[in-house]
């Protein structure tokens, strides 16, 4: 059963007006993606999602040429094979490239995704895992820059949907985060609180607002910092008992067993479709399970959202799932059928069909086609 082809998909939706969020990176304005279809010589059909890295015509245009060229013929089984071929002729000769780590995400989901499909199992029993409530916080695209009152009654929003955890957008002003963070503690004194900075403080802003975030009891602060600036991590990990985490913006297990080793970050969050794809992400895990750290996989999208539940099915350090609550994500909603849902106890399963178990609605990909322009303003 050999590679066929592979052709991937840019895909941009707009972002209603009424439904913007404001973060510490910007306003979104559309969401795009890159979906990867891998097709085989005797048919079967893969999926697969590459993170857009901001540059999502280039990402699939990466995908399109040079990976596709390298991999076309190969057995589709041979992920490990497939991986370690890109690893030789692209990532290795020619520098740690984000971008390629991103591409090749998706040409990797794809092939577990046929992997399951051949032999007629769910993606998580190939893995290794069985089928298992993952506990999911209230992230995404939400819970963005408001004032406090209106922050407390969306949080009520998703307590009352059986959420125990949910994760709040700082890297605003250092005053204006610590209004919102003790606002939502005093309101919901049981509730599990994460925060994530978005890579949007200072060293002087982690000192001024570190003790708050540990007086009220924050599960963790999320890339305060740009994940290079390791001094700032070093320095903030000795202020504050609040574990800092990372991972989303790091790529392969090479810069995560940096990331280890440097021992300022606790909480690992890579993104299986920016990391290298399924495959990578297991030996991540694996490296992380060594030091007894857990994995709560970043995710936004849907192909990657269903592929992340087979994974945290199959570790045995997974964490949170990170449940995209936007308002408005056709990404979530309308590209796969199932569409991604975590259930009235907080927790989401992985789906029982072979392979991801999801049907990906190609004329919604033809509908939407990547549009150029940053989906930030």
């Amino acid at each position: 059963m050999q590679i066929a082809d592979i052709v991937a998909y840019p895909v941009t939706v707009p972002v209603p007006p009424e439904r913007r969020v404001a973060l510490g990176i910007g306003t979104m304005v559309k969401r795009d993606t890159v979906v990867v279809k891998v097709t085989t010589d005797d048919g079967l059909v893969g999926w697969g999602e590459s993170h857009h890295g901001r540059a999502h015509l280039a990402i699939g245009t990466l995908v399109n040429t040079t990976l596709r060229q390298l991999v076309l013929g190969m057995e589709a089984t041979d992920t490990n094979g497939v991986w370690a071929r890109i690893y030789r002729f692209q990532l290795a000769s020619h520098g740690m490239g984000a971008a390629c780590a991103m591409a090749m995400s998706g040409i990797d989901i794809a092939l577990w995704d046929i992997r399951g499909k051949a032999v007629g199992w769910p993606l998580y029993r190939l893995l290794g895992g069985a089928s298992r409530a993952i506990p999911a916080y209230a992230g995404g695209i939400s819970l963005g820059f408001q004032p406090p009152a209106a922050l407390v009654a969306e949080v009520a929003g998703f307590v009352a949907q059986g959420y125990r955890a949910v994760k709040l957008r700082t890297g605003d002003t250092p005053a204006a985060d610590m209004a919102r963070l003790v606002a939502v503690r005093q309101a919901f004194p049981d509730l599990d609180i994460l925060a994530d900075a978005n890579t949007q403080y200072s060293l002087a802003d982690a000192r001024r607002v570190l003790p708050t975030y540990e007086a009220c009891r924050a599960g963790w602060l999320e890339e305060p910092f740009p994940v290079q600036d390791d001094r700032a991590y070093r320095e903030a990990k000795a202020l504050s008992r609040v574990p800092l985490a990372a991972g989303e913006n790091h790529f392969t297990r090479f810069e995560f067993a940096r990331l280890i080793e440097q021992g300022s970050v606790s909480i690992l969050q890579p993104d299986i479709s920016k990391t290298g794809g399924i495959t990578e992400t297991l030996r991540i895990a694996a490296l992380a399970s060594v030091h007894k750290l857990p994995i709560h996989c970043h995710s936004s999208m849907g192909i990657n959202m269903t592929a992340t539940t087979h994974l945290m099915s199959a570790i045995d350090n997974s964490g949170y799932f990170e449940a995209d609550c936007s308002l408005d994500n056709p990404l979530r909603d309308a590209l796969v059928d199932p569409p991604v849902r975590v259930g009235p106890d907080g927790a989401i399963r992985p789906n029982e069909g072979p392979g991801l178990g999801v049907e990906v609605d190609e004329e919604f990909v033809r509908c939407h086609p990547g549009t150029a322009g940053a989906g930030f303003v």
